[in-house]
């Protein structure tokens, strides 16, 4: 069976469009039409459901993806590592992150990459859903946060810290809070966080942990959003020392509470790179982490 014909039927069921398909990969989307007839002519059962206005797997379809996903991927990994032999890494290597934070932090450092290791093709995913690495044939993802369970080897990029911030001219208006308590008296721009509250902790150099009830009259689910609203002077803002470091050092932003650790959720975040667990890692995640780890830099706000 077509190696190549099992790739394009696994893209073509995770975006269940032809044309998208065929843009990516240079070809017409009558051809992708017909190598997908094939591979249903050569299986004997109908693999997805074709309409004018959309395509939707059949049953039969999803129970094939589910089974030759692992497969696919594992004849990659052995062609992989063939290719690594030669010592020059190459062929595609597929990386996904955060709109914001790969925009501001991963795409700056592609340039050097792709420079320095010209037979390497990288493509860049960035979106807010968390992807099956596996489903979706990712080599690297970079998650913000607390890590959640997962069967993927991780390595810990850089610690991440959370900052309540402010503009100058909202300071100026509303007053500046001295103690955590007085948060409550503030406009505050609000994040929804899945699973949890919309309370901020605050831990004092004791240990001690204070929550404190927030409001606000704006919820965004987007923190580039939510830095550009506190910048406006819309409220007060927990955001990211990545996302603010830059506004507070050009005076845009003020961090507020210094003496406190800050969060919403809990205090072990950092910037995390995971990849499929695997025997063999291959030389292209291994180049590519390397230069993330080398080349990535969050410089710090002095106190």
């Amino acid at each position: 069976m077509d190696i190549e014909a099992l790739e394009l039927f696994m893209d073509v069921m995770r975006q269940r469009n032809f044309t998208d398909i065929a843009r990516e990969r240079g070809m017409a989307a009558s051809s992708v039409s017909r190598t997908i007839t094939g591979l249903e002519k050569e299986l004997g059962v109908r693999l997805f459901q074709r309409t004018t206005r959309k395509l939707e797997p059949t049953e039969a379809g999803m129970i094939y993806f589910r089974r030759i996903a692992p497969l696919v991927s594992e004849l990659e990994s052995a062609r992989q590592m063939a290719a690594d032999v030669t010592e020059e890494p190459g062929g595609i290597l597929r990386v996904t992150a955060s709109v914001t934070f790969g925009q501001m932090h991963i795409t700056p450092l592609l340039p050097a990459l792709k420079n320095r290791y010209a037979a390497l093709s990288i493509e860049l995913i960035l979106t807010d859903a968390y992807l099956d690495l596996i489903e979706n044939r990712i080599d690297v993802a970079i998650r913000l946060g607390t890590l959640q369970d997962s069967s993927c080897i991780a390595r810990k990029l850089n610690k991440m810290e959370f900052f309540i911030c402010a503009s100058p001219e909202y300071i100026e208006k509303h007053g500046q809070p001295r103690e955590p308590e007085e948060v409550a008296d503030h406009d505050c721009l609000l994040f929804p966080r899945s699973g949890h509250n919309l309370n901020w902790l605050f831990k004092n150099s004791d240990g001690k942990i204070m929550e404190v009830q927030v409001k606000g009259r704006c919820l965004i689910t987007n923190s580039q959003a939510i830095r550009q609203c506190a910048c406006s002077g819309m409220g007060l803002a927990l955001l990211p020392d990545w996302l603010v470091n830059d506004d507070i050092k050009s005076g845009a932003l003020v961090r507020l509470f210094e003496q406190f650790d800050v969060s919403a959720t809990d205090y072990d975040g950092a910037v995390w790179l995971l990849y499929p667990s695997r025997d063999y890692v291959p030389l292209k995640t291994r180049v590519f982490m390397d230069h993330l780890i080398e080349n990535f830099s969050v410089q710090s706000v002095p106190a």
